[in-house]
């Protein structure tokens, strides 16, 4: 500090980011935030509780995205494929890597190798409700009726998931464990 500097600049020099070591940035900070948010719902009202309370906040989310892809497509409605690869760029775009496996008629089946989380969801199953929510919504809008099971997850300890979404109420659908969702 220059002598005679005042004390506004000596309070002015201190607003400098620090030029140490500190593993921290914005994306880090918010899905650490969002780890921490998931984990004292947990916590405080229950797992069950705070499955309600997220899918909420995922579906206004879905209900934002839903229609840039509809119109991307150029669509009123999108078909099976195009939902699939929808949801598979949503998911790039928020660094996921998930891909196709199979889209029939019946469902549309998804991998993924990373999570948009990172290590955050280890642990944090309420964060795979995201995508669920998400990806019924979205496709419920196109199709009238999604039922998601998530069949493996990396939250649950898996190297990726294998997201499966039933397009139809079939058989096939009924014994599977998920969550239903449909159009409005």
């Amino acid at each position: 500090m220059a002598e005679g500097a005042t004390e506004k600049q000596r309070v002015a020099d201190d607003d400098e980011p620090l030029k140490i070591s500190v593993p921290l940035e914005r994306d880090l900070f918010l899905r650490r935030l969002l780890r921490e948010l998931t984990g004292s719902l947990e916590e405080v009202v229950g797992l069950e509780e705070a499955s309600g309370f997220i899918s909420l906040v995922d579906q206004h989310i879905a209900e934002w995205l839903e229609p840039a892809y509809r119109e991307a497509y150029r669509v009123e409605v999108m078909d099976a494929g195009q939902v699939a690869r929808a949801l598979v760029d949503l998911k790039a775009r928020i660094q996921g890597d998930f891909y196709i496996e199979e889209c029939t008629p019946e469902r549309i089946v998804l991998g993924n190798r990373a999570c948009p989380f990172g290590e955050q969801v280890l642990g944090r199953t309420s964060h795979c409700l995201m995508t669920s929510t998400v990806f019924g919504t979205i496709t419920a809008e196109n199709t009238g009726y999604a039922k998601v099971s998530l069949e493996d997850t990396i939250a649950r300890g898996s190297s990726g998931c294998r997201v499966v979404t039933f397009l139809q109420e079939t058989p096939d659908a009924g014994a599977a464990p998920g969550i239903e969702y449909f159009s409005d």
